[in-house]
């Protein structure tokens, strides 16, 4: 534990081999590792190595779930990895650095992703809440304290949420979505999260009706006409599941998360 310290308080220099190994025997999820690279006097390490906290499995899921609108988060609410739909339907994710694609960071501090959240106030709460809930376990923690320190100095709101320290449970719910092109989404928004204690977890969002169903595929450029929709749209929601319980064994070698 001694040695492990050392980095933190830049009492000992690391090749990028060794912080690679460390990265990989503590299970580091991407901004975890970027963390320890800093820490270490290192450049930031490649964003294809970064995917490597995401199973490939789920990986292929996010692809095949499409047209849903499906993402991959950590218990801070950073965006490991997403599909195509999800990131037409949020806009713009691959031209942002790394290190902000975070969903608090995003709700908090970009205008244009909070025109596009219909009842900001009740999901920013609601998201400030989650993000107390989980820091309890992690409140030692280098990357969720600079995460606290940047919302604190970038977000009057953040501010303002975050000392009424609410707490709230996980819960799934229908969101809205005013989105420039298609119009209003109203979405299922679902958690599947990847193992007994992973923090880690698939995120869906199904749409409500047929008119919702249309609008997401519009979002990926399907033709109205082709698409049928699903005996029940929240049956999408269900099979998901109990593809991510089964262990998605198809592996698809040609997907690749979008970066």
């Amino acid at each position: 534990m001694t040695w492990y310290t050392w980095p933190e308080q830049a009492r000992v220099n690391m090749s990028e081999q060794v912080l690679a190994a460390i990265a990989s025997t503590l299970r580091l999820d991407p901004f975890e590792r970027i963390h320890l690279y800093t820490l270490a006097g290192h450049p930031e390490p490649p964003m294809n190595r970064d995917y490597e906290a995401v199973p490939a499995a789920v990986l292929v899921m996010l692809r095949h779930l499409e047209p849903i609108p499906a993402t991959v988060i950590n218990a801070r609410f950073d965006l490991l990895a997403y599909n195509r739909t999800y990131d037409r339907m949020v806009g713009g994710l691959d031209q942002l650095p790394f290190e902000d694609r975070n969903w608090l960071l995003l709700m908090l501090t970009s205008p244009r992703w909070r025109a596009t959240i219909l009842g900001w106030e009740g999901a920013a709460s609601r998201l400030v809440g989650r993000f107390r809930a989980g820091m309890g376990a992690h409140t030692a923690e280098p990357s969720w304290k600079s995460l606290v320190s940047r919302l604190r100095q970038q977000s009057p709101d953040f501010e303002r949420l975050w000392d009424q320290h609410d707490v709230r449970a996980p819960e799934n719910f229908t969101k809205h979505y005013l989105h420039p092109e298609v119009g209003v989404l109203k979405l299922d928004y679902t958690q599947l999260w990847l193992g007994e204690r992973s923090e880690i977890k698939l995120i869906t969002h199904v749409p409500v009706d047929d008119g919702d169903w249309a609008k997401v595929r519009l979002l990926q450029g399907y033709d109205q006409r082709s698409f049928q929709r699903p005996e029940s749209a929240r049956s999408v929601g269900r099979t998901a599941y109990i593809i991510a319980v089964a262990g998605c064994r198809y592996i698809d070698s040609g997907f690749r998360p979008a970066h």
